[in-house]
Order: C-alpha cells, then sequence, then structure tokens
C-alpha cells in the first residue's frame, strides 16, 4: 500500500517510523510504501521559525549534521545573551544558556551575542532597537522584559545597586541595563532643597505645661552613597533626630523662658540636628517653629495675666501724665507770681477763650470799661 505525504513550499516535515524519528522533509511530494501505516509526518510552518520540540537536542547530540543542515543554531553561555535578528529587524532577546534551533527558510535568522559578564549596560548603538520595541508598556520584542530600565529626572540621581550592593551613581537621563541573572534596583535621590515638617509634637516644659509644637527644616542630600550607606531611610533618621532635639528644647525649659525667648527652641534644635547628621551625607540648612499651640485653660489663664499687666501699664502711663501736668501747672503758677505781666497775659488768653464762646457783645465805656469791670488786677 503506497502512502502519499505533501510538504508546501513554506513547509518542513518530520518523518516518523512507528513513532520514531526517521528524516527532515522539505518541500515536495513523498511517496512511500507503507501497507502497514507505520508512517507519519509531523509539519511546521517556516512563519514560525523556532523548532521547539522534544527532538532538539537529540538533534543536536545524535545528529549534528542535520541539524546543522536544516537549522540556524544558537548556544550562550551563563554569562552571554543573544540578540535574534528577523530579515535584518531585531525580534527577540535570548537570555543566557539558552539553546535553540531555528528553521532555515525564507526568513533570514541571525544572531548577535553580547558578554555580559563585567559590563551589563545596554550598548547605546542597540537602545533605538530596544526602545523602538517598547511602547507604552507593552513589549514587542521577546525577552525585552530582561532589560531594566532606569529615568533620571533633572536634579536628581540614582543609586544603582546590584545584588544588594551598591553599583554606581547615575546622573539625569535615561539608563538602560541587563538584568539577565542580577537583581538591580535603584534608588532616586532629590539633590535640591527640601522640606520636612515635624507637625503636632505634644511636649511637656520644665513647668509642666504641655505644649503642641510644629516644626519645619530645611534640608539636601550632599553625598547620596554616604547618605544610603549609614542609613536605610535617611528621611526617617532625620525626622527623628529633629524630634529628640525639639524635646531636649521645650521639656529643659519654663513656659515663660520660651514665651520671652521664642527663638530658644530653633537655636537648640539647629545645634543638635547639624551635630546629628555629620557625616551622615546629609545637611539641614535651617530650622524653624512654625507653632506653639497651648492648651485651651492655659490660654485664658495668659490672656488674664496679659490683661492685667497692659492695665498696670496704662495706670502707670496715666500717673506719669498727671504728675507732669500737675508740675506744670505749678510751675505756671510760680512763673505769673513773679512776674505780673505774664499774669496779665495770662488773663487775656482766659477772656480771649471766654468770648470766643459769646455770641454777641455790648461794649459801654470803651475796651477799658470792659477790662476793668471784667477782671480786677491787684498791682
Amino acid at each position: 500500500m503506497l502512502r502519499k505525504f505533501y510538504v508546501k513550499k513554506d513547509e518542513r516535515a518530520l518523518l516518523f517510523r512507528n513513532g520514531d524519528f526517521e528524516k527532515i522533509l522539505g518541500a515536495g511530494d513523498y511517496l512511500f510504501v507503507d501497507p502497514l501505516k507505520r508512517l507519519s509526518i509531523e509539519k511546521f510552518a517556516l512563519a514560525k521559525p523556532q523548532f521547539d520540540h522534544r527532538l532538539a537536542d537529540y538533534l543536536l547530540q545524535a545528529e549534528p549534521d542535520v541539524a546543522a543542515r536544516e537549522f540556524n543554531m544558537i548556544q550562550l553561555r551563563a554569562d552571554e545573551i543573544g540578540l535574534r535578528y528577523e530579515n535584518g529587524v531585531l525580534a527577540e532577546v535570548l537570555a543566557p544558556n539558552t539553546r535553540r534551533l531555528y528553521w532555515k527558510g525564507y526568513i533570514d535568522v541571525r544572531f548577535e551575542t553580547v558578554n555580559i559578564a563585567e559590563n551589563f549596560r545596554v550598548a547605546d548603538a542597540l537602545l533605538p532597537k530596544l526602545v523602538a520595541g517598547i511602547t507604552r508598556g507593552a513589549v514587542k520584542i521577546v525577552g525585552a522584559e530582561g532589560v531594566y530600565a532606569v529615568q533620571v529626572p533633572q536634579y536628581h540621581v540614582a543609586a544603582l545597586s546590584v545584588d544588594g550592593k551598591v553599583y554606581a551613581l547615575l546622573e539625569a537621563g535615561l539608563h538602560h541595563f541587563w538584568k539577565f541573572n542580577r537583581d538591580i534596583k535603584a534608588e532616586i535621590v532629590d539633590l535640591r532643597l527640601q522640606v520636612l515638617d515635624v507637625a503636632g509634637q505634644e511636649i511637656l516644659t520644665k513647668d509642666k505645661v504641655s505644649l503642641r509644637v510644629n516644626l519645619t527644616a530645611g534640608y539636601r542630600v550632599t553625598d547620596v552613597l554616604v547618605a544610603c550607606a549609614k542609613q536605610a531611610k535617611p528621611v526617617d533618621y532625620l525626622y527623628k533626630e529633629l524630634q529628640f532635639g525639639l524635646r531636649a528644647a521645650v521639656g529643659t525649659r519654663t513656659l515663660d523662658e520660651l514665651l520671652e525667648n521664642k527663638t530658644v527652641i530653633d537655636d537648640v534644635v539647629s545645634e543638635h540636628i547639624k551635630r546629628r547628621v555629620a557625616g551622615y551625607g546629609l545637611e539641614v540648612e535651617s530650622v524653624g517653629v512654625k507653632d506653639i499651640i497651648l492648651p485651651g485653660e492655659m490660654k485664658l489663664i495668659l490672656a488674664k495675666v496679659v490683661e492685667a499687666e497692659k492695665a498696670a501699664q496704662a495706670n502707670v502711663i496715666r500717673r506719669r501724665e498727671e504728675t507732669a501736668a500737675t508740675r506744670s501747672l505749678l510751675n505756671t503758677a510760680k512763673v505769673m507770681e513773679d512776674n505780673p505781666t505774664a499774669l496779665r497775659l495770662k488773663e487775656l488768653e482766659t477772656l480771649e477763650k471766654v468770648t470766643e464762646k459769646i455770641d454777641k457783645i455790648s461794649v459801654f465805656g470803651g475796651l477799658d470799661s470792659v477790662l476793668k469791670d471784667l477782671v480786677k488786677i491787684r498791682l
């Protein structure tokens, strides 16, 4: 009995006898004598050139000549990655230790290997090909997820860690690395002046008055490597030390001392924090208290104290003015007692003020008569 098989021009086929591989069939018509129907074929489309089959390892080991004739082969070491091109276009990134076969056919399959043992930064010439395959998170190039991308904004740097160790500082820009067989992470640090608020701190003064204090500090990271090496979270460390400095400033002083000198808190906290962050890659540029909030009952007491103080000050001022006025009158009286002419002038001044309030005046006997009748002067 004859068996006929047909393989298209864009196909290849594996011929099996009793389920065991016999040979590879190219395009064409095949006629076999097979009365017991022991023959069978398995077809593969050349449009999908990868030969992902259980016989791949067998062909590489047992029939290398057949594998070399029918397939493009790639075998990568542990420190190598592969770049597979189809008709000159990058189609896939192959991970280390990869071994694959690809059908030879109308698709031109080409490979490049990249050693990532020491330098695992993606080459600049390769970046456009990789970036073109990654659009809005949708990976078009198979295996492109093996590329680790870091975008560092302006005025920032990134501490790149490889397998738990700081490897390098990355300046502003876009950076790409091969992350195969590596644990890569990047921590972006802002180098600009930043503000840290320590809000709602409930602290007892030396005389047991509860205050709520809000503090703000301006700081910047001056040495990223030192800051990351000495603290897991530099900002948390700075926040904690600001709290300690604030409690030291408020807890060792009475309420009156704090109210009389409001800058003492700033000075104490500033001195404390600058001493504590020295050598830690941080710089505190300014420290200041935003608010000091008293309890409700303490506000009423202080309001009464201030009211009493202002009332006492008003009484002192009033007494001082009265004393000054009395002293002025006494001096005037002494001058008029010793100088009749000055007394006469004072009388005329008084007469002028009186006449200003009179609507009509009738004069009899002339001005001298008015002066003699209204004003008696004893010489």
